[in-house]
């Protein structure tokens, strides 16, 4: 039965997988392309000056900024409450810099209002690690064993990985949100600048987007063939 899976499932599979794929691929280089133009753009301060007056007019002055190793590894730690950017994001005086910056400050303010997505999100990793580790071995196991139960166990399991991304789609577009307003209405750069932070975190999201299909597209396809070999089997 699951050599079945596998050699059957294999066109369906593609099928399945080439359009994120291709979709990601373009997210990627669309980042990269407007990330690049950004970092030779020049503001008037740092990232990380950007995100200390965002932090600050928001009353959240009690929340560190910590300097990281890597390119676009920023995060916002909401349960060690620092915000975490890496080198260019730090100590860059541009406009790439100021906009993941400031992006990231938004999830911070996100976390300080206690905004709901964010909140079923934080509550969505666990079960979402859980499930990356479990989903497929217990689908093998169902199907090599025709226990349906494993199987419906798995794609629940798979289910949480796929529903963390879907989560994770209002929870960046909103903190972009707040942070293009943020840098307009605290003068961080100019109107003529918007556009240029506002390309570039646009195309960010469309990573996200594009890490939902995948995983949304690889779950119908899991629940399509092992669910539809359990039948055939029953």
């Amino acid at each position: 039965m699951t050599e079945d899976i596998m050699t059957n499932g294999s066109l369906v599979y593609l099928l399945f997988a080439i359009p994120p794929v291709i979709l990601a691929a373009l997210a990627r280089n669309s980042l990269a392309s407007r990330y690049s133009k950004a970092c030779k753009a020049p503001a008037a301060m740092t990232g990380a000056a950007a995100a200390r007056a965002i932090l600050d007019s928001a009353g959240l002055r009690s929340i560190a900024i910590e300097r990281i190793p890597g390119t676009l590894s920023d995060h916002y730690d909401p349960r060690a409450k620092v915000l975490r950017l890496s080198e260019n994001s730090y100590s860059g005086r541009n406009l790439a810099a100021v906009g993941v910056a400031a992006h990231e400050a938004g999830h911070a303010l996100q976390d300080a209002q206690h905004y709901k997505p964010m909140l079923v999100r934080q509550a969505a990793v666990p079960l979402a690690s859980f499930g990356s580790n479990s989903a497929m071995v217990l689908m093998l196991i169902g199907a090599m064993m025709n226990i349906f139960a494993l199987i419906i166990a798995g794609l629940v399991c798979f289910g949480f990985i796929t529903f963390l991304q879907i989560i994770n789609l209002p929870v960046e577009y909103d903190a972009s949100s707040r942070a293009k307003r943020q840098l307009e209405s605290l003068g961080i750069i100019s109107a003529d600048d918007l556009p240029m932070v506002r390309s570039m975190l646009s195309a960010a999201a469309l990573t996200y987007v594009a890490a939902m299909l995948a995983s949304l597209l690889q779950f119908l396809y899991y629940a399509m063939r092992f669910l539809g070999n359990s039948n055939r089997r029953q």
